[in-house]
């Protein structure tokens, strides 16, 4: 990934006092069949979903649970990235037509995406008699890694930027969705370096056999956490004093996360994380 230098340019977020750019070297689009494209955000999401199916394959194992649960896994990728398009598309249909908003090259909302793909999984669980929480908790790791990789392909079409900056990393995406000539955070990449020990901690608490109930909770809080504190740095509308839809779905998490680790039994809880 490459960067460069400009001063004195100016866009939609910043002033007209002459500021340094750091101008982002997107990659929309990978390669080419034909007119077919085959777009950097669709292969970071394809990489996302491969990788976490495969982990959620050697958890099912590791917990002797069904082979058939990798079906869950499967339907709450197709309902995940359903409901995040979804929702982002009802966010800024005063942006566009309809259709044109729906195959957009970037454009996904965190909290559709994790409704909709919870809501599709839950459904699968339930038809083929799965045990819920056993099945919902040896998912967690590959959510949290899935979701990290799925961040870089935002990086790559300058979706899901922070404000601007003027730190050191912070970078312009003249070609983003929407542009931006001003340096922002780019909150994309401190989500996915977020998620990743998220994901360590997730896999370890299950090697030390910490109850299911136990693991989703952590799982909901952390990366609930993760998702309100970023979003302070995001653009997006505040629609509760300084906070937006994000920060309370975030909190809605957070709120659940920490139900289900009062019910799996707090002290017994703290004592295995502190184990790790």
């Amino acid at each position: 990934m490459d960067y460069c230098t400009n001063n004195g340019a100016t866009g939609s977020h910043g002033s007209a006092e002459p500021v340094e750019r750091r101008i982002f070297q997107m990659y929309p689009v990978l390669f080419r069949i034909g007119d077919f494209e085959i777009t950097s955000f669709g292969a970071l999401v394809a990489a996302a979903a491969l990788v976490g199916l495969w982990m959620f394959r050697r958890e099912l194992r590791h917990s002797h649970l069904p082979e058939s649960g990798a079906d869950a896994g499967l339907a709450g990728v197709v309902g995940g990235m359903l409901g995040a398009k979804l929702l982002w598309v009802s966010e800024h249909l005063d942006e566009g037509p309809f259709l044109d908003l729906l195959f957009s090259r970037g454009g996904m909302s965190w909290f559709g995406g994790s409704a909709g793909g919870l809501l599709a999984a839950v459904l699968v669980i339930r038809a083929k008699r799965l045990p819920m929480t056993a099945v919902l908790a040896a998912a967690t790791p590959a959510l949290a890694i899935g979701h990290a990789i799925g961040r870089v392909g935002c990086l790559l079409v300058g979706d899901d930027y922070g404000s601007p900056s003027d730190l050191p990393w912070s970078v312009a995406f003249p070609r983003g969705l929407p542009p931006t000539d001003v340096p922002v955070h780019p909150t994309m990449i401190y989500e996915a370096l977020a998620l990743l020990p998220v994901a360590w901690v997730l896999v370890r608490l299950r090697r030390h056999r910490l109850p299911d109930r136990t693991v989703l909770g952590v799982y909901f809080v952390l990366a609930g956490a993760v998702r309100f504190v970023i979003e302070f740095l995001r653009i997006n509308e505040r629609v509760a004093g300084p906070l937006s839809v994000a920060h309370i779905a975030a909190l809605i998490a957070i709120a659940f996360g920490a139900t289900l680790l009062v019910r799996a039994g707090t002290r017994a809880s703290l004592g295995s994380l502190q184990r790790l």
